[in-house]
């Protein structure tokens, strides 16, 4: 009865989240505020006596307040860290996860409760992963496969390495994506500015002096006027489009997507990222002793780039309906050739789990490498763009300039 309430208890705890913003009572005295996720307010309350604090008031929040339920790969490669590092050396499930609860950050401790609880309860470790959340069906499916072989420590332990690729895979990624964010971000302010305060002072100067303006240069002062007189009209519209950059966000990173995989070198770092990412799930699922066909169903939901996954899912449907793998594999035209013959002679020694791990390692290199070009072509590019920028409204001051010193003259 016991084990029934518990596992009742713990799957009420995994039901949808809703959002709240609560005030708990610390240990030492002081309140804490903040916004969290919970099934409802008693497993809030759960949740922050874990914590050792004491709800005191609660309020809940619209839907679109709730924040991702997944877990970060930094926390999920923690956790599979701890989990290798326990079960390899003989500790129970249970125990492992007890030791992991306590030493996870807390905003996972509370998932890795319900997960001990749950397990305890007679759950398998996978189906107490999909009720409790945050992990998605890739990691599910390897822990489940690794049960199956009695192997969930290795399994996690890959899925450590795994995940630490990604993690340096993600890192240069966001690099790539920052830093012309942040020189254009720059470039912009600093344009916006002069455009309502030194380009309005310049021309209504150069106004009262009955100079003739060339034509840009009319135009570019009487845009800067009209931003400096209707300045809160103009913070509405760049609100209005922020607005709707925000809500439209799907849409947008689809597009950027989309023209990230046409542009040369940009289309390289994404290729090797992709292959990166394959590989580590393909490895981290084979050597949990699942079949090719299903660890290719199973990898290619990690897969974003659309080419590289029609591919992968034709070989699988193929290979499936009785086709060789060595043959299918010089059809995926998306791989490397390099990368095409050492699976073709992997497969033929009977040794594609080693290789899915070592190309896995080379793909993370070879991002790395593509990164440093793209960001040494980047940098003279964002150069021309500034100028383009902040140097259109330079002309634009300097014309006139031009005009009056070759009337002087």
């Amino acid at each position: 009865m016991t084990r029934v309430a518990t596992a009742t208890s713990a799957r009420n705890l995994a039901a949808d989240a809703q959002a709240f913003f609560y005030v708990a009572m610390k240990p030492g005295g002081g309140k804490k505020f903040g916004v969290r996720q919970a099934g409802s307010v008693a497993a809030l309350s759960q949740g922050l006596r874990l914590e050792n604090m004491l709800l005191v008031s609660h309020r809940k929040l619209p839907a679109w307040a709730a924040r991702d339920n997944e877990l970060t790969l930094k926390d999920q490669a923690a956790l599979n860290e701890q989990l290798g590092q326990l079960l390899t050396r003989g500790v129970p499930l249970v125990e492992a996860l007890e030791v992991v609860a306590s030493t996870v950050k807390p905003a996972s401790k509370m998932k890795v409760t319900r997960m001990r609880e749950m397990v305890a309860s007679g759950s398998s470790f996978a189906d107490s992963c999909r009720q409790v959340g945050g992990f998605d069906n890739v990691t599910i499916a390897v822990y489940k496969g690794a049960e199956r072989t009695g192997d969930l420590g290795g399994a996690a332990k890959e899925l450590a390495i795994s995940l630490r690729r990604r993690l340096a895979v993600a890192g240069k990624a966001t690099t790539l994506l920052i830093y012309p964010c942040i020189v254009l971000g720059l470039s912009v302010v600093v344009a916006t500015l002069m455009m309502m305060i030194i380009v309005p002072m310049i021309g209504e100067g150069l106004a009262k002096s009955d100079i003739k303006l060339p034509l840009y240069s009319k135009i570019i002062m009487g845009t800067g006027i009209w931003m400096r007189d209707h300045a809160p009209w103009v913070g509405v519209g760049v609100a209005l489009a922020l607005l709707a950059l925000l809500l439209g966000r799907g849409l947008v990173i689809m597009g950027v997507q989309r023209a990230m995989r046409r542009l040369p070198v940009v289309r390289d770092v994404l290729l090797a990222q992709e292959c990166a990412r394959f590989f580590s799930v393909m490895g981290a699922m084979t050597r949990t002793g699942v079949p090719i066909s299903d660890a290719l169903g199973v990898s290619n939901q990690a897969i974003a780039h659309p080419g590289m996954r029609k591919q992968l899912e034709r070989l699988r449907t193929r290979l499936i309906e009785g086709g060789l793998l060595r043959n299918l594999i010089e059809e995926v035209t998306t791989f490397p050739l390099s990368t095409r013959r050492l699976l073709v002679a992997a497969e033929r020694a009977g040794d594609l789990e080693h290789a899915f791990g070592t190309l896995a390692g080379d793909m993370a290199d070879e991002v790395d490498r593509t990164s440093t070009r793209l960001l040494a072509v980047l940098e003279p590019v964002l150069i021309l763009l500034m100028f383009a920028i902040i140097g259109s409204l330079l002309m634009a001051l300097l014309l006139p300039m031009l005009t009056i010193s070759s009337s002087i003259k």
